[in-house]
């Protein structure tokens, strides 16, 4: 058996398993006790766990809370609600939409690590919604539809299926003739780096014309390990572009020197800083969010002017009629007919010229 194998196997998915890593406090077993939420990681990355500290950011991210039980802002039957489910609109299960030449394909609902802030939690989390995951239903619905040019594969985790299982969705992929790209969702290089492996590379690596993107979740420094570098050359190394999509998370990484160090980490390990997301209003999350302009401050106080322009991502929130962003124009002054007034992140200001049409 392969070694990332072995790691779902032997997921830390039991407070047994978990009381062999940390300690465990009574809260925590409490909530393990008696919520009814599917729970558990990796050992590799519950060995990254402080073991005496609850309020570690990657024990948050992991443990189920009796905070899950509050729902003041969720929205109910939110998965239907963001994804478009309840439309006129024929799809399969396994396809979301919010955009008219690009969907989301969810594959399975497996992961290696089950994140209490997952704004799929009905689905993967606490397994209030079932939905079909027929992967030829999602193919011949994609064929069908000539206006769709980009795939996202998500899940769930898509990297927990088997090699031969993502090498048949690739192929498949690449004999639509009008699918120009797409685009894997995987936390496995965060979570189970030891995923990436030789075969899997052998799965991904050529040069094509329909090109494979992933984009990774990581949202604290303490998250970037050397194993996490190596799995992302790996994929680079197979001409698979790595970006992350990170969620602002209150409690983990809502502060200036974290938000900083976590964008800086993610460049020197060659990981792309894509997205901030705002936590969606999934429910049983209230306790990860934030107010929305939080992310906006992070990037003006943390990032931009304090470190490289690579290190910024976008900061958006995503919705049932897609992703807007989040950014205030903090920059511009002030506008006359002759010129505008700008503002560095140091406070001081220029004057620069107005160009009329």
């Amino acid at each position: 058996m392969e070694e990332w194998a072995e790691q779902l196997q032997n997921s830390v998915n039991t407070l047994e398993r978990l009381k062999s890593v940390i300690n465990v406090t009574e809260e925590e077993e409490i909530a393990i006790r008696t919520l009814n939420t599917k729970w558990g990681t990796t050992p590799y990355f519950a060995s990254l766990m402080d073991p005496d500290d609850p309020e570690c950011p990657i024990r948050r991210q992991v443990i189920p809370s009796l905070k899950e039980k509050e729902n003041r802002y969720g929205i109910p039957n939110y998965l239907i609600w963001k994804e478009n489910r309840d439309t006129d609109e024929v799809r399969p299960d396994s396809i979301a939409r919010q955009y008219h030449d690009r969907i989301a394909f969810t594959v399975t609902d497996l992961c290696a690590n089950y994140c209490r802030h997952c704004f799929r939690k009905e689905l993967v989390v606490d397994r209030n919604l079932q939905l079909r995951f027929d992967v030829d239903e999602g193919l011949a619905w994609i064929k069908e539809h000539e206006e769709i040019r980009d795939v996202l594969i998500t899940g769930g985790d898509p990297f927990i299926l088997s090699d031969d299982k993502i090498e048949y969705l690739i192929r498949k992929l690449r004999e639509i003739p009008h699918i120009q790209m797409f685009r894997f969702g995987s936390r496995t290089p965060v979570v189970l780096p030891h995923r990436i492996t030789d075969g899997l590379k052998k799965v991904l690596s050529g040069y094509h014309q329909v090109p494979i993107w992933l984009n990774t979740q990581c949202n604290h420094p303490k998250e970037i390990t050397e194993k996490t570098a190596k799995a992302v050359f790996d994929l680079l190394s197979c001409g698979v572009n790595v970006g992350n999509q990170a969620v602002l998370l209150k409690g983990i990484n809502d502060n200036k020197e974290t938000f900083r160090e976590l964008h800086q980490k993610l460049l020197s390990v060659r990981i792309r800083p894509y997205y901030v997301f705002y936590c969606e209003p999934a429910p049983g999350i209230d306790h990860f969010r934030t107010p929305v302009e939080k992310g906006a401050e992070l990037i003006r106080d943390a990032i931009r002017g304090h470190t490289t322009g690579l290190a910024q991502p976008m900061y958006v929130v995503a919705t049932k009629i897609g992703k807007i962003p989040l950014m205030p124009d903090y920059y511009i002054q002030g506008k006359t007919e002759n010129e505008y007034t700008l503002r560095n992140y140091k406070g001081q200001t220029i004057k620069w010229p107005n160009i009329p049409e």
